[in-house]
């Protein structure tokens, strides 16, 4: 093995190892790390050579014995691609002839392959391509036969890289074009997600600094391709995830009432949208406030959540549909669920339960003033909206309403919801996200985690109603965006000296992500997302309707490209020529068959032959004398092309009347 074909395996194991990061555990991939690192130090200290058949073994059963400790099996699609991994390193290790280097490379483009069940982002294309580029240039190096230089020069590497690219290059359009016109399949299989899979963004829990922490985080939650003048207001843009009605003086959490389907049946008055998670493994869908799901594997829940049935990896949007700024019916409580919304410790935050008491009294116990008259206590009572309120005690409601005065949404739901229960008003908190922006295209609105937020819901006249007291402490987070609302308000980082570098931190990082994330959808809706409806839309505007028509796009669209590729072939071979060969070409095309040159004559061997037919030799002569100056003598001047040109005239002319006269 050379230090070429070395070169190869090592950046082939460094991408599959990339691609898998974030995906296998962390012993797996620090153990991979670790011996990746020493194949490196081996290859600068030209140590290239298999290792001990004990370290295969040990190494395998220590891979094998994590894989099967994190998954507890060897199968499916997280555990069979790490697995395939391993086996892919294990080789590598006891590569030591041609014949095990071919398996190598042949293996790592299907590992590499593999690598896209985990995830179809642009990113993770990238490194697959990158894998595949690597794997041809290995087996390229191996069919050069080249295995007895020791040196890696950078040249011969860019070479390598220039005839491998030539070659994909080449095999490109026929790939773009059986993309394009190939008729698109459906999905005959889902990816199940583990059960123990963590999943990012909203959790199913609430307790003071989770939802301030995730605002912290530019990264994209979700995105909804829609006409967005048909959907409400940014201030009224509330995406729903599920409803928080436990509380235990520390953490709110979804009590089983939710877990209840609700049937519900569209009307012809809403808006249909699109909904596309930026995590292929979200357990909830964040729909807007009130939405369906138009998907048969998804569920409506009694909270209007929206959950799969099934977990699946999915990167396609999902069809959702808008039924108006209201619920489409009343909600009728029993009264184990008033009693429910309205249960809360009675040993707690008395402070708290004084002040909704004596508030309450005073709007003449009236739940519509009520809420009125808390809302007015906190706007006039110096509360501030921050992402760093410090820590609460154990009486949290209390500390906050009347000692830190410091928090974020979830402290104002939170408080807000327990405010209502105090006086026996049924109310519980929502978590979500609200608001977003448009993309860079203008085509698709954008939601990202620094939008995650928690709002409450009162259960007054029958209905559910959104009551959202940060809209009072802080209305431009509500008008304007989270995201805005960072960039202007400093403080809200907190009172430490740092916070100026958070900011411009934030913004650099937030750019970054936008233009990924851009590019991310492009891919996903452009490439990924291009299925048979998209596929017959596309055609069918260019009239064609059949499956035939389709196979003749495709016939027709190869036979192009094949006859573009012949007239670049030999354009490119007939302009490489000498000006005295072209002309020479052009006399030969005007004798009959049996004139031209042969492959074993040379020039003046032709020009003999051809001279025989005419009793004047001269020009024939004359001719070869030429040819011969201006090939052997190197006498290429324009003066001497232009009059062996008039020669091969006057011999072809000389040639066509001696065949007149035979």
């Amino acid at each position: 093995m050379t230090k070429q074909i070395y070169f190869c395996i090592l950046a082939v194991l460094a991408f599959v190892l990339i691609g898998q990061v974030a995906f296998i555990p962390v012993t797996l991939s620090g153990l991979w790390g670790v011996i990746w690192l020493i194949l490196v130090w081996r290859y600068s200290k030209q140590k290239i050579s298999p290792f001990p058949r004990l370290f295969l073994v040990f190494f395998s059963l220590l891979s094998l014995g994590l894989i099967y400790l994190n998954y507890q099996t060897l199968l499916g699609v997280e555990a069979g691609v790490t697995f395939l991994s391993t086996c892919l390193f294990a080789k590598s290790l006891e590569a030591k002839n041609t014949r095990d280097l071919l398996i190598v490379f042949n293996f790592a483009l299907f590992v590499s392959a593999s690598l896209l069940l985990h995830s179809q982002a642009f990113w993770m294309a990238v490194l697959v391509f990158s894998a595949f580029v690597i794997c041809l240039m290995g087996l390229y190096r191996i069919q050069t036969g080249l295995f007895n230089q020791h040196q890696l020069l950078s040249n011969q590497l860019k070479n390598d890289v220039k005839q491998i690219l030539k070659f994909v290059g080449i095999a490109t359009p026929f790939f773009i074009i059986l993309f394009i016109f190939f008729p698109r399949l459906p999905p005959l299989w889902a990816i199940p997600i583990q059960k123990n899979q963590a999943t990012t963004g909203i959790s199913d829990r609430m307790s003071p600094g989770d939802i301030a922490q995730l605002s912290q985080s530019s990264a994209l939650a979700f995105r909804v391709v829609a006409d967005m003048r048909q959907l409400p207001d940014r201030q009224e843009l509330y995406w729903r995830a599920l409803v928080l009605d436990e509380y235990d003086g520390t953490t709110w959490t979804s009590s089983f009432y939710n877990q209840q389907i609700k049937s519900v049946t569209s009307n012809s008055q809403g808006v249909a949208y699109q909904y596309l998670a930026a995590d292929e493994q979200a357990n909830w869908i964040m729909g807007l406030e009130y939405s369906i799901p138009q998907e048969r594997y998804l569920q409506l829940y009694q909270d209007d959540s929206i959950r799969p049935s099934k977990l699946i990896k999915r990167n396609q949007p999902i069809q959702m549909f808008w039924l108006g700024r209201t619920s489409t019916s009343s909600t009728l409580l029993s009264s184990r669920q008033i009693e429910f919304n309205t249960r809360f410790d009675h040993d707690r935050d008395q402070k708290a339960q004084q002040l909704a008491h004596q508030l309450f009294e005073q709007s003449q116990k009236q739940p519509e003033k009520y809420i009125k008259k808390v809302l007015n206590w906190y706007g006039d009572h110096n509360f501030v909206y921050t992402l760093a309120p410090g820590t609460l005690g154990s009486d949290r409601i209390d500390q906050f309403l009347f000692y830190s005065r410091k928090g974020f949404c979830e402290h104002y739901a939170s408080s807000f919801v327990m405010l209502m229960r105090y006086v026996g008003i049924p109310a519980r908190v929502v978590t979500g996200y609200q608001g977003g922006q448009f993309a860079l295209d203008r085509e698709s609105w954008e939601v990202r985690q620094l939008d995650a937020h928690a709002w409450s819901e009162v259960y007054l006249d029958g209905e559910w109603q959104r009551i959202d007291p940060t809209a009072i402490i802080a209305p431009q987070r509500i008008d304007s965006g989270m995201q805005d609302y960072l960039s202007q308000y400093q403080n809200i980082w907190g009172n430490g000296g740092s916070h100026s570098w958070q900011l411009q931190q934030f913004k650099f990082l937030t750019n970054i992500r936008i233009w990924s994330d851009y590019l991310s959808y492009q891919w996903q809706a452009k490439v990924v997302g291009y299925d048979a409806d998209k596929q017959k839309n596309w055609l069918s505007k260019l009239g064609f309707n059949s499956s035939y028509s389709y196979a003749f796009l495709l016939i027709i669209a190869i036979a192009a490209i094949l006859f573009i590729y012949i007239g670049v072939y030999w354009w490119r071979n007939l302009s490489q020529k000498e000006n005295y060969e072209r002309a020479v070409l052009s006399f030969q095309k005007q004798l009959p068959k049996h004139l031209h040159k042969r492959s074993e004559e040379t020039f003046q061997v032709w020009m003999q032959r051809l001279s025989s037919v005419d009793s004047d030799q001269k020009s024939f002569h004359q001719v070869v004398v030429l040819y011969q100056k201006i090939v052997f003598l190197e006498q290429n001047t324009q003066q001497n092309i232009q009059e062996f040109k008039k020669l091969l005239k006057v011999c072809a002319i000389a040639i066509k009347q001696s065949q007149k006269n035979l």
